[in-house]
């Protein structure tokens, strides 16, 4: 009844769309994974199809309307009336591009729209994912806040920084197989150099988006 299909951004070289090209990108692996595995997340107005009967039969955006970037939240109503009948087209040919925005406040007031729905989702499970996420990315900055003082609260500078640094590589780590699999996907191999260079830079708007939006109401 609904079908959440593969989207990319298209970039230019600047540090900004590159970036946003890269992050868009593994949310969009994210996003086949999990409608994949019936664990529903997100997905994008950009690409995306559904039954008009199921559309009429969720009345439509009813309930959601005033919620931004609300077609992911449709698919939830969707699953929920129609159980196993959401699926995730994951086909080269079905991929739509879409332009990036052009500036940091732009990308920053997009990402901040999007976190404003972590509390709306009807499946909780969601919501404690999205905690997890920001608690481990907030770790780094705590970690961080050690450093200027050589021990702050029972931290030491020199374990702190070790600490963080080995938790980075980690997060490179584990991370890595899944962006590489999404770049080989969507066709774009080319933004994996700057992976690892972009990683400081990822946990920096996750923790701002959260902290400028802090509705984690449940």
């Amino acid at each position: 009844m609904f079908i959440a299909a593969p989207v990319v951004i298209n970039n230019n070289s600047s540090v900004v769309q590159v970036f946003q090209a890269m992050d868009f990108m593994v949310l969009q692996g994210i996003t086949g994974a999990a409608v994949s595995n019936n664990q529903l997340s997100m997905c994008n107005g950009a690409n995306l199809a559904y039954e008009r009967e199921a559309f009429y039969k969720v009345k439509g955006f009813e309930g959601i309307d005033a919620i931004a970037s609300g077609d992911d939240m449709l698919m939830h109503k969707m699953a929920k009336q129609y159980p196993g009948k959401v699926h995730y087209l994951k086909s080269a040919e079905a991929i739509v591009s879409t332009a990036a925005v052009p500036t940091w406040k732009a990308f920053f007031n997009q990402r901040i729209r999007w976190a404003s729905k972590a509390g709306k989702y009807n499946d909780k499970r969601i919501f404690w994912v999205l905690l997890l996420v920001y608690l481990f990315n907030l770790s780094f900055l705590g970690l961080l806040a050690c450093l200027p003082a050589r021990q702050v609260a029972g931290c030491w500078l020199r374990e702190a920084y070790l600490f963080a640094l080995l938790l980075l590589v980690a997060k490179t780590v584990v991370e890595l197989p899944f962006v590489v699999s999404v770049a080989t996907f969507f066709q774009k191999k080319s933004l994996l150099k700057y992976f690892p260079f972009f990683q400081p830079l990822h946990i920096l708007y996750t923790i701002v988006s959260r902290l400028v939006w802090p509705d984690w109401k449940i």
